[in-house]
């Protein structure tokens, strides 16, 4: 697939590419697909971090398209992660839709990084969406035993239901709908009481992933109002809202 312009760009960026096979599918629910594939030599070189992405490229009217989706369960000794897709409108989920066992999509890895803080911290604070929950899930994964306070946008009824690695006994899961800067509002009204318990330590971490406009808002209402540690917030925009 030619890939204009961006492809250009990160090719000079000296981007890695790859192609992925498709192994199997899994319905999730009717908004949420469940890719598997094998990763064509991918996870050799690069390695494996938590929340990890790769660049997938789909094709809309003969126009490339990339979007960046995370590893969910990546198995470095058998080359095999799998996919999670939000079903909505678009070449992304068309593919995902249609995909069956054999088919194949390229990827480019690039921009994805992640260091796991060393110490853990002795609280994750996370806000985050459905598109980004499989890396929400791998986070919580990888810091096994540390509490955490989860902040998950709704846009649809089921994202409520989608798979979640949460143990109640050290997870605290704070579901807002989506509209009306509630994630925002909610956050505002809770976070700095939260943080206040590590004043004397700054020993947490803040971990934010939503769409591109309000993950620039919160990390700046962290950064400059709360005077959050700059080592201690990783954000990353996740989509364009409309």
């Amino acid at each position: 697939m030619k890939r204009g312009w961006e492809g250009a760009v990160l090719k000079l960026l000296r981007s890695k590419d790859f192609v992925l096979t498709v192994t199997g599918t899994e319905v999730v629910n009717d908004r949420f697909r469940r890719i598997h594939v094998t990763d064509g030599g991918m996870l050799a070189v690069t390695g494996v971090h938590p929340t990890m992405w790769v660049r997938l490229w789909f094709s809309k009217a003969g126009k490339p398209h990339q979007r960046g989706y995370t590893l969910v369960d990546p198995d470095p000794d058998k080359g095999t992660f799998s996919l999670e897709f939000v079903l909505h409108e678009g070449p992304a989920s068309d593919w995902a839709r249609a995909a069956r066992e054999g088919d194949t999509v390229e990827a480019t890895v690039h921009g994805s990084d992640f260091t796991t803080p060393d110490p853990p911290p002795s609280h994750l604070y996370v806000v985050g969406d459905a598109a980004s929950l499989p890396a929400i899930n791998s986070l919580l994964d990888e810091l096994g035993e540390v509490p955490a306070t989860v902040w998950y946008e709704t846009s649809h009824p089921l994202d409520a239901r989608l798979p979640m690695r949460l143990d109640p006994a050290r997870h605290d899961l704070r579901t807002v709908a989506r509209g009306g800067g509630g994630l925002m509002e909610e956050v505002r009204s809770t976070l700095p009481d939260l943080l206040g318990k590590h004043r004397d330590t700054d020993d947490y971490f803040v971990w934010v992933a939503c769409d591109t406009v309000t993950t620039r808002s919160l990390t700046a209402y962290l950064r400059k109002e709360l005077s959050v540690p700059r080592p201690r917030v990783k954000a990353l925009g996740y989509w364009r809202p409309d």
